[in-house]
């Protein structure tokens, strides 16, 4: 007999959180008729301190074991990534609800408050990721996604086919230039070490690797880039449209600040030689952007600020316009490294006709400007296709899904400890347990090093998922490697060692570099036909933007699956960037505004997972996924997400229909007439109940809601708060 599957349900924080107070008995009250269990599991930022502390068994350390196992079958919500002032937030609650927590040490100096602070940075940053990530990505569109988009298509503004947009990235000295890469050919410790002028030795990092596992290093000039950023601003200006700078500070946080750091040196020149003097008394620092020199402004008499600020204003004017985050607030795409993220903001551009928003408000076309050339050139690809072949009509394009190199902080997103600022002008090498060195760099003062690995077994289950997706779907596979570049030769040979091991006769397949993978791409896509792209991380982050964005208005529509290299799965659902909000709202009117389609679809795949953990033998779980899926379907056709205001309807009532659509579903199924005799009753109850319901959802709305806590809600109160409806619960309750 197989083991009963059981599917965990993370608890997380804000509004996911709330949203699961009201879904999840519905899904517990239908999929225990298939014989499924439901567990909780707690990975919230209040979850991970409690634990730290001993308050609470360590839910994300169990979920790490788990994820090693087949069965693992793990629906993992948005967690918080914490910053340290959400983490100090989240420690006053707590400490207000009576739980004896130490306050944040933000200088620990004793031995105590050093454990003490040790045990805080375990909850901070991004750091359920890559516990649970222990496989590769599956991204795609769900088919009620992709319908729903064709008969309801967003927006695409159109391109002038005079638009003078256009990628602009590094022709040399950048990462793409200068990388170096090795297959260990046998389990090794490594070592990074830096040797100055005089042969002095300084070893920066060690780390354990094994056979087989790959090994890059690579450097961006400091130099080049300054130069780079110098001829692209004069060409902005030259040509009078916007200089936008797309990077991605957020993941990749020690290298990308540095390189918006001298995009502001090189735009804002003149600042820093007229007040050089005053912005290093303040401690400027360009690298976390304007926003630093207008928070440390005030230090200086008023006068000096004064001349600062009008120093600004004769810069603006000579310079080219800069791109806007919020043009009626003079927010500008230098303010801050982390609010123009290039997954999410060239998409953007790409959207908005090739243009961004400038200044006073107006739309323009700009250059967009991503230094590094290893995936620019993809981007420049898809620019220049509209130009030409102008603007994507959701209704008519195929779609991309991709198949990501993801496991075990694979490539430049594992790259954070292992990036480094030379000291003074030398030698970065690499160096294995034997003395031999594996790679060098000469490096100047100040350059951008770094390193990443990608392991052996990460690299072998990847190519496996990308065949396994070809069969399942009958469509082509593209991995977008590029001969020329260090890391991808290392890649390419793995793969076609790997792919010989598979019977291929019904599959297609394709290595391109990513511009000819991205031009090769896009002819289908406008033909309407899909394909896979099969990439390593960072690619896989910037097209699972990309292409849900133009097919179907946003990525927080897809579905995100990680098949676990042990044999089970993560699915993870919806994205997170608005969840403060919603909660906001929640308890100051009593209305939730998160849509929870993304539990919706993931949990479809995580019962059809289910199904093969049960040994493929109970057919009620394969008719609950598909029952689901047509609901959903229903869910998106009838428009039943949940609105912005108050009085309309709020993530409870759609919640409601989406229950009553699978009730539906399921008594209409002919398959299963016990399971259709158990549902019709409870369909029956949810059609006639309908005002009834909905009405008792309404009369809550309007007046404040007391959860007992924003990052730890008291269960009771949330969920009273998130099932108002007597009627509903009675019904779901009774199933």
């Amino acid at each position: 007999m197989a083991k009963k599957p059981t599917i965990i349900w993370t608890k997380v924080d804000e509004a996911p959180a709330l949203a699961t107070y009201s879904l999840l008995p519905i899904m517990r009250a239908f999929v225990k008729h298939a014989d499924v269990d439901i567990e909780v599991r707690d990975i919230s930022l209040a979850g991970r301190i409690l634990a730290q502390f001993g308050y609470v068994p360590d839910d994300l350390a169990y979920l790490g074991e788990l994820v090693w196992k087949p069965e693992a079958n793990i629906m993992k919500l948005p967690n918080i990534s914490a910053s340290i002032p959400q983490l100090i937030d989240a420690v006053k609650e707590l400490q207000s609800q009576g739980y004896d927590l130490p306050d944040f040490p933000e200088n620990p100096q004793t031995e105590e408050e050093k454990e003490i602070r040790a045990k805080y940075d375990k909850c901070i940053g991004s750091v359920v990721n890559p516990v649970l990530r222990q496989g590769n990505s599956d991204r795609r569109i769900a088919p009620p996604v992709k319908e729903y988009a064709k008969k309801h298509p967003h927006r695409m503004r159109d391109v002038s086919p005079k638009s003078l947009s256009y990628v602009a990235h590094m022709k040399s000295g950048d990462f793409y230039e200068n990388e170096k890469s090795v297959t260990l050919k046998k389990d090794t410790k490594i070592r990074y070490e830096f040797v100055d002028k005089e042969g002095n030795v300084t070893v920066l990092k060690e780390i354990e690797l094994g056979m087989g596992d790959v090994v890059d290093g690579t450097y961006m000039s400091r130099k080049k880039l300054k130069e780079f950023f110098e001829e692209v601003i004069n060409d902005a200006k030259e040509k009078d449209i916007l200089f936008s700078l797309h990077v991605k500070a957020t993941m990749m946080r020690v290298s990308d600040p540095a390189i918006f750091g001298d995009a502001i040196r090189v735009y804002y020149k003149e600042l820093f030689e007229k007040h050089g003097k005053e912005l290093e008394e303040i401690g400027f620092d360009p690298n976390k952007g304007l926003i630093d020199l207008e928070n440390k402004l005030s230090k200086l008499p008023p006068e000096k600020q004064e001349e600062i600020k009008k120093t600004i204003e004769e810069i603006y004017k000579k310079q080219p316009r800069l791109y806007m985050v919020d043009s009626d607030n003079g927010i500008t795409n230098l303010h801050r490294p982390n609010d123009v993220i290039v997954d999410a903001s060239v998409p953007a551009v790409i959207k908005n006709g090739l243009q961004g928003w400038g200044p006073s408000g107006e739309t323009d076309d700009c250059v967009i400007t991503i230094p590094d050339r290893s995936y620019a050139t993809m981007y420049s690809e898809i620019v220049e296709d509209i130009k030409v072949r102008g603007q994507f009509d959701p209704t008519k394009v195929g779609s991309v899904s991709n198949v990501g190199l993801m496991a075990m902080k694979a490539e430049e997103y594992g790259s954070h400890d292992k990036t480094f600022f030379p000291p003074a002008d030398g030698v970065i090498r690499i160096v294995d347990e034997d003395g031999n060195v594996l790679m060098e760099h000469e490096v100047e003062e100040g350059d951008i090093y770094r390193s990443c690995v990608t392991k052996d077994i990460a690299i072998r289950d990847w190519v496996k998922l990308a065949v396994n997706r070809a069969k399942e779907s009958g469509e082509p596979i593209v991995f977008w490697l590029d001969h020329m570049r260090a890391h991808d030769r290392q890649l390419i040979e793995k793969v076609k060692e790997e792919l010989q091991k598979y019977d291929l006769s019904d599959v297609e397949w394709y290595i391109k570099p990513p511009r000819e993978a991205m031009k090769f791409t896009l002819e289908r896509f406008r033909k309407g036909l899909n394909t896979i792209s099969v990439t390593g991380n960072v690619l896989r982050d910037y097209l699972t933007d990309l292409f849900p964005i133009i097919e179907v208005g946003t990525s927080a529509r897809a579905l995100s699956i990680v098949p676990e290299i042990a044999g089970g799965g993560l699915f993870e659902t919806g994205a997170g960037g608005s969840a403060p909000k919603h909660v906001q709202q929640f308890v100051k009117e009593g209305h939730l505004r998160w849509d929870s389609l993304g539990e919706f679809l993931a949990f479809v795949e995580a019962l059809k997972l289910a199904y093969k953990q049960s040994g493929s033998t109970n057919k009620r779980i394969l008719i609950m996924a598909d029952t689901l899926s047509k609901a959903v379907g229903k869910y998106l056709d009838n428009d039943k997400t949940p609105k912005r205001k108050v009085g309309e309807l709020d993530t409870r009532g759609s919640h409601y229909w989406l229950a009553r659509y699978w009730a539906e579903e399921l008594a209409a199924q002919d398959t299963d007439a016990e399971l259709a005799k158990i549902f019709e009753p409870v369909a029956a109850a949810l059609i006639e109940n309908e005002e009834k319901i909905l009405e008792e959802i309404r009369a809550t709305e309007g007046s404040p809601k007391d959860i007992g806590g924003y990052y730890h809600p008291d269960d009771a109160k949330a969920e009273a708060a998130m099932r108002p409806s007597a009627t509903l619960n009675s019904i779901i309750d009774s199933i």
